[in-house]
């Protein structure tokens, strides 16, 4: 009977630990300002339509080393502020739903990072594949929502609003 209920409410989560996010904050004419982490993990209650995300900071790459070794000492504080956090709902989810098209969804929630949260409404384009379900969503986070400083000498060459792009299949 134990095995049973476990199996049940198993049913109502899905996961996954290859989440995709890139970020990117260039500005024109600048050095390109853009990193991939492909370890984001994801946890989605399928039956209350719940979605949360953990994201290590120090698992974003960057093409140069030494923006990435930048973007974790001091923009970021990675050791200090190891993970990203978003625990939020899909309004009007229901799993009944979900077809090979893709349909569009709120997602409202609260996103803690580097300290600070702040509370965000995201839209996302979900659908049905052969994996499971596919969720990608593309918004625009502003750095001083989470005081994260870019220091005055680079300031012209990087942007405080960041593009980021989230891609997963749970």
């Amino acid at each position: 009977m134990l095995l049973t209920a476990f199996t049940i409410g198993a049913q109502e989560k899905r996961t996954s630990t290859k989440g995709v996010i890139v970020f990117e904050a260039s500005v024109p004419f600048f050095e390109p300002v853009k990193a991939k982490n492909d370890e984001v993990n994801l946890i989605l209650n399928t039956k209350r339509g719940i979605i949360s995300f953990v994201v290590y900071i120090d698992r974003f790459s960057f093409e140069r080393s030494l923006m990435q070794e930048h973007f974790n000492a001091n923009y970021m504080e990675s050791k200090k502020y190891p993970k990203a956090t978003f625990k939020g709902l899909i309004e009007k989810f229901d799993l009944k739903n979900i077809a090979p098209n893709a349909t569009e969804y709120y997602i409202e929630g609260k996103i803690t990072m580097h300290g600070k949260s702040k509370n965000i409404r995201v839209l996302a384009k979900i659908k049905k594949v052969a994996a499971g379900i596919e969720l990608i969503s593309n918004f625009t986070l502003n750095s001083d929502d989470y005081d994260i400083e870019i220091p005055y000498i680079v300031r012209s060459k990087i942007s405080k609003n960041v593009n980021v792009k989230v891609k997963a299949v749970l």
